[in-house]
């Protein structure tokens, strides 16, 4: 019996290791090489993390529902790979100084006895923890109105029962559910401290406007984003992207609590411009000390969680990551102070 390998304990091991992973494919795309032979890149996600490899040609892919094995075609097998359960074999190699996992076999597993949320990811923190946040952050808000609008988009107008589940993206960060409140809870907490430091050297910055628009700025992932059992992103979320969708969300409810016009498009300008620069995505970048301070939080989280995303990912003999293109550097440990 081959044992089976969770997926941090998989990115653990030292290059040219052989594994076995069970876990859910998140994602999947069929693609050709220079020679027009047919190739798949797959990630399988489970409780520890995200695996990204390759499926080539020549890799085998099996049925093993009912207790038989047998080989399949994945182009016309019927089966969907997507949100299932799997186990791959697999061998870790390196190419272009970058380690690269490489599954040479693919067996779908029976969803019966290997159900698909067995191996889905939740945040750390406890759901009752994170509510209690949220709900003290949104009492810390002075002014009655605005405290009032923002109760009522999360509690009153049933944004709640996914907002609290949602994850906040599909893959690096949050990307889990409990992620999107996790994030969320994060970024108003750290906004709002960042907002007191700086208020204490007299930059005029209302507190109010930093953590309404912190906890109000992603709320276009419910509609971004669906779980099925795994974090994926809806058609919406390919083709609009969450802040635009956000921002839709909120000028309704806006208007359906008659919100003030001032505070409404001051929290609208944290809501668009909560990504910092256009390239990333926002049509506005932020001009106020509220949607600056907003925006800061944000990134480091994301920063953060990625960098704890990647280093957790690190085999015990490596201290420093392979170089990232998202982030454009390689990632540290870093040292441990005695």
């Amino acid at each position: 019996m081959k044992k089976i390998l969770n997926v941090r304990e998989v990115k653990q091991l030292p290059k040219n290791s052989d594994f076995n992973v069970m876990g859910i494919v998140s994602k999947l795309t069929r693609r050709k090489d220079r020679n027009d032979n047919p190739f798949w890149e797959m990630t399988v996600s489970d409780s520890t993390g995200d695996l990204e490899g390759k499926v080539w040609a020549a890799s085998i892919w099996w049925n093993t529902q009912g207790g038989d094995k047998f080989p399949i075609d994945p182009d016309n097998c019927g089966l969907k790979f997507e949100g299932s359960a799997v186990e791959l074999e697999g061998k870790i190699a390196e190419y272009r100084e970058q380690t690269q996992y490489n599954f040479n076999g693919v067996y779908y597993l029976d969803q019966t006895d290997y159900p698909p949320h067995m191996f889905t990811r939740h945040s750390p923190v406890k759901p009752e923890q994170l509510e209690n946040a949220f709900r003290e952050l949104i009492a810390e808000i002075q002014n009655e109105d605005l405290r009032n609008f923002v109760d009522s988009v999360f509690f009153r107008h049933g944004l709640w029962e996914k907002f609290r589940v949602w994850p906040a993206a599909v893959s690096l960060h949050h990307a889990y559910t409990g992620g999107l409140l996790e994030h969320s809870v994060s970024v108003a907490k750290g906004a709002r401290d960042i907002a007191k430091h700086y208020a204490d050297f007299d930059i005029p910055v209302n507190m109010d406007m930093v953590i309404a628009g912190a906890l109000l700025h992603d709320i276009g992932k419910t509609e971004a984003y669906s779980i099925a059992p795994v974090p994926q992103m809806t058609i919406a979320g390919n083709v609009i992207e969450h802040i635009a969708l956000g921002y839709s969300m909120f000028m309704k409810y806006a208007e359906l609590e008659h919100l003030d016009s001032d505070i409404a498009l001051a929290l609208a300008h944290i809501l668009i411009s909560h990504h910092g620069r256009r390239e990333y995505g926002s049509p506005a970048l932020p001009a106020t000390p509220e949607a600056m301070i907003v925006s800061a939080a944000d990134d480091l989280d994301f920063r953060l969680s990625y960098w704890k995303y990647q280093i957790d990912a690190l085999n015990s003999q490596s201290d420093v990551t392979d170089f990232l293109p998202l982030i454009e550097r390689r990632l540290w440990r870093g040292i441990n102070p005695k």
